[in-house]
């Protein structure tokens, strides 16, 4: 038995002696034009009844398909070379077919990344839920379905199994993505980046309902994530994967305290935070290896600064260090290892000394209604308030990011500043000149001016294109670079720039993953030389490492360029990060907006303060960060004067229609300080002094 597999049993003996899953030597191979591929390449993991153990790693380590491997799920291109997986004793890769479908959906549950593209479009929930129920249990269809999406906290259960997908949130589907994965009543649950793209009060729902479903079943979780936050709030234990492999692996209070394995700590050096603004991330240069090759030395050995010449020629064994077990050469013979330290990058050259530029955009009352029409001759009986009164100024090499839940209108808002949708009222101004109603040359002309990096970049690049000519593309149609050779090394160039090497330019985009198809998309954003770019939600789905590359790199080009950035996100510790000005946004307005130290240190706004204190934090101490770790979060708490609980009971609610938005402030149904003004009177705008406004009848004061 090797020393990593004695590192877990002795981990789990005096708990519970058999594991719930015990995987040993799991190797996949997968064939492709091009050669074999090993994603998964001798992975060793347990996991107890009960427990959750966190696989962590960036995009292309192999961590989705190993969860595919266990559930036997593979593609049929590939195969499971060598390994046991034993579920409750049962050794998975030997069952038939017909029995192994017995244990996908029943034994083992799964949570999809994606839910839009898990669920089927065309059957509705409660069919879809149903499928399950019949495959493995004999209870009542309907009834079974109703209750389960009434665990998963979807109110109306009874009435919505006739919805399809389309008619739920992105919270939602992930719900029922939940309530599927649930009806067999798993032993074991596979969660795959369960809060991916989700905005930080539905994450927060959905851990929180993960946990509870977990604590009342028993079940064991496998959760599959890049999210350093996620892993600190629900994990047990933690495995880290690189290039295949399982790298380092302990308990969660272990890992946090000190990560072990230089990558493990390059992955903590890559995280943004307030402290971090104005300097170059720490981020491990260049991306995972590419799997088709042979590995002589260790995996990490290109991109690690601690490399020395026998990295290079011996892969390293595995060596325990109190309760963590590592690969790494270093630790050979080392019982206390030397304490992890956040190196001090240097500054970013020009960055303290940004200030306010002149305007590049301007927008005043912006409002974007969809009409809602019914009946044989399709008359408007209503519209959807989607964006509804905004003003918002962008300034050259300045950063402006918009933050708020999911359906507030921020999407929408980003589409209308390149007139992709057309406003209903107000004014978008470049330069001073007016683009609302404008066409033809002007507002090709802006769309050169202004870019957008769109949320899904699996929908916004051509699937029937290389990702060379996607990028090329809008330099040829905008005539920012004529000669074919030259578009070609700019492409190249920018290829190495978010992480890629000038090789993958043959690629399509389907060949790449997640994180790398959302590398390609800000590549093609910047081709044109841009001077705004519209962000939305650009590293949702990117793991620490590239989403610090990327933001290196957005650094970068704003100080040589004087880009200007609308940045769109709900990623927090980003904002804290990147952002000069923030801007709150609920329900189609904006509710509070000023100097992001400003607004993230002292928020006036309750919905503001609600979204803080929603963010899952990382405490390097290793308990889980349900209090807060960020700088001044506990104060903020403090602040509040009102209880854990009630924030949590504001989270929990839906946001609600902008068809029909409540009357008076929009927020006051979720608010734990609403009062009888609330109820009747939109607040105006209260200036707090140095640029920061908010709206609300009782803004909290510093």
């Amino acid at each position: 038995m090797s020393l990593h597999r004695q590192t877990e049993s002795a981990s789990h003996s005096a708990d519970q002696p058999e594991p719930l899953l015990e995987v040993a030597g799991l190797r996949v191979a997968i064939d492709t034009p091009r050669g074999t591929i090993r994603p998964v390449d001798g992975v060793d993991l347990s996991l107890s009844a009960g427990e959750t153990f966190a696989l962590l790693g960036e995009s292309g380590c192999g961590k989705s398909m190993t969860a595919l491997a266990l559930s036997r799920l593979l593609p049929d291109s590939g195969r499971i070379e060598h390994g046991t997986v034993r579920l409750g004793g049962t050794d998975l890769l030997r069952l038939p077919e017909a029995a192994m479908r017995q244990v996908r959906g029943g034994r083992i549950g799964m949570i999809f990344q994606e839910p839009g593209t898990s669920l089927n479009p065309v059957m509705t929930v409660g069919e879809q839920i149903g499928e399950v129920l019949r495959q493995h249990r004999k209870d009542d269809e309907r009834a079974a379905a109703a209750r389960l999406l009434e665990s998963v906290g979807i109110p109306d259960a009874a009435r919505r199994l006739n919805d399809y997908p389309f008619q739920f949130s992105g919270g939602m589907k992930q719900r029922v993505m939940i309530a599927m994965a649930l009806a067999g009543h798993p032993e074991l649950l596979i969660a795959d980046e369960p809060t991916t793209a989700l905005d930080v009060t539905i994450q927060a729902q959905v851990l929180d309902l993960l946990a509870h479903m977990q604590a009342e079943r028993g079940m064991g979780m496998l959760l599959i994530t890049h999210d350093l936050g996620v892993v600190a709030r629900m994990a047990h234990r933690v495995g880290v994967m690189y290039a295949g492999e399982v790298v380092e692996t302990g308990a969660r209070e272990a890992f946090f305290a000190m990560p072990l394995h230089p990558y493990s700590r390059k992955l903590f050096a890559a995280l943004p935070s307030a402290a971090q603004r104005g300097r170059v991330l720490d981020a491990p240069l260049g991306s995972v290896p590419p799997l088709d090759r042979a590995f002589v030395g260790c995996r990490f050995a290109e991109r690690c600064p601690a490399a020395f010449d026998r990295c290079d020629d011996e892969a390293p064994g595995w060596h325990r260090v109190g309760a963590q077990a590592v690969r790494c050469h270093l630790y050979e013979g080392v019982q206390v290892p030397r304490p992890f330290e956040r190196i001090a990058a240097g500054r970013i050259e020009g960055a303290s000394a940004r200030r306010s530029g002149a305007a590049v955009l301007e927008v005043h009352g912006l409002a974007v209604h969809f009409p809602v029409r019914k009946g044989l001759l399709r008359r408007v009986v209503g519209h959807v308030r989607a964006v509804d009164g905004v003003d918002l100024r962008l300034a050259a090499g300045r950063t402006l990011a918009l933050v708020g839940e999911s359906g507030c209108g921020k999407t929408t808002v980003g589409k209308a500043l390149l007139q992709l949708v057309p406003p209903t009222a107000g004014s978008v101004q470049l330069d001073g000149v007016e683009m609302v109603g404008q066409g033809g040359n002007a507002l090709q002309g802006m769309r050169r001016a202004v870019q957008m990096v769109f949320q899904d970049p699996f929908a916004s690049l051509n699937p029937r294109m290389r990702v060379g000519d996607i990028i090329e593309e809008g330099m040829a149609s905008l005539g920012v670079e004529i000669d074919p050779v030259a578009r070609r090394r700019a492409a190249d160039a920018l290829l190495e720039r978010i992480g890629l090497v000038p090789a993958m330019r043959w690629r399509y985009p389907h060949e790449f993953s997640g994180g790398q198809r959302q590398r390609i998309a800000i590549a093609r954003a910047l081709a044109v030389s841009p001077r705004v770019i519209v962000c939305d939600e650009p590293t949702s789905a990117l793991d620490v490492s590239v989403q610090a590359q990327l933001l290196n790199l957005m650094r970068e080009l704003q100080r040589e360029r004087g880009l200007a950035y609308l940045f769109i996100t709900h990623n927090l510790a980003v904002v804290e990060y990147l952002a000069d000005e923030v801007a709150v946004m609920y329900l189609g307005r904006i509710v509070e907006q000023g100097p992001a130290d400003r607004i993230l240190s002292a928020p006036a706004h309750p919905y503001t303060r609600a979204l803080l204190q929603a963010v899952p934090e990382i405490d390097m101490a290793g308990s889980a960060a349900d209090g807060g770790k960020r700088p001044g979060k506990e104060v903020r708490a403090a602040e509040m004067d009102a209880s854990p609980e009630r924030i949590e009971g504001m989270a929990v609610e839906e946001l609600p229609s902008p068809l029909d938005p409540p009357a008076g402030c929009h927020f006051h149904p979720r608010c734990p300080h609403a009062s009888d003004i609330c109820r009747l009177t939109y607040p105006r705008e209260t200036d707090l002094g140095n640029e920061h406004v908010v709206r609300c009848h009782w803004p909290q004061r510093r």
